[in-house]
């Protein structure tokens, strides 16, 4: 294949976020991305990055995979083997060629994540993949461009995240739950916002919009339990054991 992609980095570490948090995951960031949420912490991902074709990419991931072996997994894990691979970025769905290396990834028996912010179309992707789509709270200055007809492409095995680093974000994102009855659809993600490291701290990120109110990690964990809200809790793993601003974890 002599396709290209323009990607940031390659790596193997564990999963921090989604259903699959814990196990082993070789990360594909891809370069460039058309938002700039005020709580983005890969900013470093919106320029740089070095042209690949998908045969490296692939010859790559199955370098870093190939220390597990071809070993199967239980079935009700809904695993086809370890490592998983995600693409994210970045925005994958920038790049065309996204769309032809999952498929070949699916291909090869890996259980493949795209990690998309909800701004794009995700009805092309191959049904094998898991789809991790964002939808945008008002605290991130992009909750305008939520692309609205990807909810009906969802299914059982995507999932839905909501950025969650306000009071109105996790109001707007219960009203989102009952308003497009999500949880009928797939999972649902409420994860919080970490705070930026100064390195994070990108001038390009736009700025919280007025008239919000912060909200801790606890105070969510709380208002979801209160709630009774059929969501999945979360914060970034990788955050916990590393230092919030190293790449490549």
């Amino acid at each position: 294949m002599s396709e290209t992609l323009v990607v940031n980095e390659v790596y193997l570490s564990l999963q921090g976020e989604s259903t699959f948090a814990g196990l082993p995951c070789i990360f594909i960031r891809l370069t460039a991305c058309n938002l700039r949420c005020s709580y983005c912490d890969t900013a470093y991902a919106f320029t740089a990055g070095r042209k690949c074709t998908v045969t490296e990419v692939l010859a790559r991931v199955r370098e870093l995979a190939a220390p597990f072996g071809k070993q199967s997994i239980h079935p009700n894990l809904k695993l086809n083997r370890l490592p998983l691979v995600e693409l994210t970025g970045g925005e994958p769905l920038l790049q065309a060629n996204t769309l032809p290396l999952m498929a070949s990834l699916c291909d090869d028996h890996f259980t493949v994540l795209l990690e998309t912010s909800g701004a794009h179309d995700i009805a092309p992707v191959d049904g094998r993949v898991h789809r991790i789509m964002d939808l945008k709270c008002p605290s991130s200055g992009e909750s305008h461009r939520n692309r609205w007809e990807n909810i009906e492409a969802l299914g059982e095995r995507d999932e839905v995240k909501f950025v969650i680093g306000t009071v109105e974000d996790y109001e707007w994102a219960k009203a989102q739950l009952q308003r497009h009855r999500l949880a009928e659809r797939c999972a649902l993600l409420f994860s919080w916002v970490a705070p930026l490291t100064p390195e994070q701290q990108d001038p390009s990120l736009k700025a919280v919009p007025p008239g919000q109110h912060p909200l801790s990690r606890r105070e969510l964990a709380e208002r979801i339990a209160a709630d009774a809200l059929p969501v999945r809790f979360q914060v970034q793993m990788h955050k916990v054991i590393w230092p919030a601003d190293m790449r490549g974890v």
